[in-house]
């Protein structure tokens, strides 16, 4: 069940409610693809604030193998962690896998980027492996097409997203899956055909999802364009159901997309930057391995988490020169602290009903300091 409240323009602040507990919105949701967040633990995670965290289908049915999480408990028992998790479908990660997959109207054939052994991901197999796993938000198989994609090509892989999409709910009506309260959300793709955008959007909203998903988007594309897809997509969102934009991206972008009505996200940008020694700031990033942070005394900036409680930006530089382990996980720390702390000052400028006003004075100066 999702409860809208507070607005400010178009921007909205929401409460999600799943197996494992309510999820504020808008909201980051740190990335676990493999049952991890890397670098992190559990308690790490929920001293920051976490609230609900990824895995991924597709690397999680590739090994240990769904089955084997079942058997343990589910993945919440099996990662230690009892807060909600949303599975994605594994579609992308086959999109990604181009020499070593085909598509079938009945699904994707491939072969896993491990051992080379051949695969098949239909809509039954993606809802029974997420099944499996006892995920909170299981996503709907979808087809990705790539940037730039020839407009025929999309619109054959929009129709087979819808398909795959009713399918998938099918199964997870049929199974009981929905009464027993999880949620499903469809995935609207079509490239950067706007018509095509909406085509699919207006046909998955008729088909009644928990919530939705803004596909495809920051695969190659310009920022603008990423931006304009999701506005596109965004009259087509049922607005009392929650909407998720995959896989992105800056604070910035997410501000302006919160500013477009988007409700959830997440990426793997605030951890794989932190494992390159790169660190969020009000300013824009900087890279702790520079010179001049060598005697620099000061916190990366005035936060309240670990990282910056504790230790100066010469102690980090240290850990980062000497290739110590402890560098990447209190540099995660602090970036994953950053995107969530941002999402919590979204909340707040939501309910107080200047969004607009706050967000466009944060990115100012945060793209000043880039600049």
């Amino acid at each position: 069940m999702f409860k809208l409240g507070a607005k400010s323009g178009l921007a909205r602040c929401g409460v999600l409610s799943t197996r494992h507990g309510e999820i504020q919105t808008p909201i980051f949701m740190p990335v676990g693809t493999q049952a991890t967040v890397k670098g992190m633990t559990p308690d790490q995670l929920t001293a920051i604030d976490a609230q609900i965290i990824l895995g991924n289908t597709y690397h999680l049915n590739l090994r240990p193998g769904s089955g084997l999480v079942q058997e343990m408990g589910g993945l919440h028992r099996f990662m230690g962690w009892d807060k909600p998790i949303l599975t994605d479908s594994g579609g992308f990660q086959v999109f990604s896998l181009s020499e070593l997959r085909k598509v079938r109207e009945d699904g994707i054939e491939f072969r896993s980027h491990l051992d080379g052994a051949p695969l098949f991901l239909g809509p039954e197999s993606c809802y029974r492996i997420q099944a499996e796993l006892g995920t909170d938000i299981a996503m709907v198989l979808d087809e990705c097409p790539p940037f730039p994609c020839e407009r025929d090509a999309c619109a054959a892989a929009v129709k087979r997203t819808v398909r795959w999409a009713g399918e998938f709910l099918e199964h997870a009506r049929r199974d009981g899956f929905l009464e027993r309260g999880h949620h499903v959300f469809g995935i609207i793709q079509g490239s950067t055909f706007d018509d095509l955008r909406q085509e699919c959007g207006t046909a998955l909203a008729a088909m009644d999802f928990p919530g939705y998903a803004v596909g495809g988007v920051s695969v190659g594309e310009p920022e603008e364009e990423m931006l304009r897809q999701v506005s596109i997509c965004a009259p087509v969102m049922p607005l009392d159901k929650p909407r998720y934009v995959m896989g992105v991206g800056t604070p910035p972008q997410l501000l302006k997309m919160i500013g477009m009505g988007m409700d959830m996200f997440d990426c793997v940008m605030p951890t794989r930057l932190a494992r390159h020694a790169n660190v969020f700031t009000p300013d824009g990033l900087i890279n702790l391995k520079n010179e001049r942070f060598k005697h620099d005394a000061a916190p990366i900036m005035e936060a309240n988490n670990y990282t910056c409680r504790h230790f100066s930006r010469a102690y980090l530089r240290h850990l980062i020169m000497a290739k110590e382990l402890l560098a990447s996980t209190l540099l995660s720390i602090h970036n994953l602290h950053f995107y969530l702390d941002l999402m919590a000052q979204a909340r707040l400028h939501i309910e107080a009903g200047d969004y607009g006003q706050w967000s466009a004075a944060w990115i100012g100066r945060y793209e000043a300091g880039e600049a």
